[in-house]
């Protein structure tokens, strides 16, 4: 019995000591992991969701040229929160609102919202420009958008998908499979400033593009859409195959 309580006395000190340490493995004070839908900084949920895309400082990426004030000014709240949360149909913009299969709460949306106006827009820099709405006011006509092209867009994208300009082809097939009308609308609008494409006001030098000018040219674009995006050359499925016997190949037009 005296043995047991020496040794119990021995070690009360040390359990003592223990108790008011942090043991190996145990999280200090502020390393708190916080749960994803607690997360409301701009900077954390832009870099994880949009980075990637739009750019780490919303421009020079593959996707819309965020920090362009004329596109800030041009798209309103609810129809930011509406691309955020659902995706854009037709194009590689996927939802990231839960509704839509993501996980981004709603709070977290208007988060990302608020934060692109506080960093990137700068008042309505869009204001007496008369600028082209956001949305369509209606249907376009592909032989005017053919003319609308050649005077407007061919001098940096080329006259053909064969023969690319200066600034990329934008006949592409496999590009115009990842972008809808809305797409195209709104980079003539906006502009892509990062990448020196001008707004809808400098295609042409003098004669800013008008909503009709871009409703034409947007439906000829998206009518230059080839029924297999990614495969220039004919479909040879119909021609006999025999093991050994060699295909004649596809012509490649110059």
């Amino acid at each position: 019995m005296m043995r047991r309580l020496l040794i119990v006395s021995l070690l009360l000190p040390g359990l003592a000591t223990l108790a008011g340490c942090h043991l190996p493995g145990r999280p200090k004070p502020g390393d708190e992991v916080p749960r994803p839908e607690a997360v409301m900084s701009f900077d954390k949920l832009y870099a994880e969701n949009c980075a990637g895309c739009h750019g780490v400082n919303g421009d020079n990426g593959a996707a819309t040229n965020l920090a362009n004030p004329e596109y800030e000014a041009l798209v309103d709240d609810a129809t930011l929160r509406d691309v955020i949360a659902n995706g854009e149909k037709g194009t590689l913009m996927p939802g990231f609102g839960q509704n839509a299969g993501g996980s981004l709460t709603d709070a977290q949306v208007n988060a990302i919202v608020s934060g692109m106006r506080a960093k990137w827009a700068k008042g309505n820099a869009l204001a007496g420009q008369n600028a082209p709405p956001y949305k369509s006011s209606g249907d376009g006509n592909e032989a005017d958008g053919k003319r609308v092209y050649a005077m407007a867009c061919a001098r940096c994208h080329g006259a053909t998908a064969q023969r690319p300009g200066s600034a990329g082809s934008i006949l592409d097939g496999s590009f115009l499979a990842l972008v809808n009308a809305q797409t195209i609308r709104t980079t003539v609008i906006a502009g892509r400033p990062d990448i020196g494409q001008p707004d809808w006001r400098g295609d042409v030098p003098g004669h800013p593009l008008t909503d009709g000018d871009i409703n034409d040219v947007t439906a000829w674009l998206l009518s230059q859409t080839p029924a297999n995006p990614g495969q220039p050359y004919p479909n040879n499925s119909t021609m006999s195959e025999k093991p050994g016997e060699a295909q004649p190949k596809a012509e490649v037009k110059q």
